[in-house]
């Protein structure tokens, strides 16, 4: 998987490097650190870092990001599913 992240538009909140540690680390308060090549054992954990993004700025290639992001119940129902 190829991962991108905009460090334009990312403000340092560091939910990416809570969920997904070993792919994203955060260096003094603001600087972001990342392993643009994931493995692919860390699909999940991406997947719930790319969807806690505030700003939307984590970029992931071959990646679904619903896959493994709980959702709340009834969801489904209003997605159309």
């Amino acid at each position: 998987m190829r991962l991108v992240v905009d460090l334009n538009r990312c403000q340092g909140y560091a939910q990416c490097a809570f969920l997904a540690p070993d792919v994203f680390a955060m260096h003094g308060d603001e600087a972001l650190l990342y392993n643009p090549q994931a493995d692919a054992e860390q699909s999940e954990h991406l997947a719930r870092a790319v969807a806690a993004c505030p700003v939307q700025a984590i970029l992931v290639e071959g990646l679904d990001v619903t896959a493994g992001v709980p959702t709340a119940p009834g969801d489904e129902a209003s997605r159309g599913r």
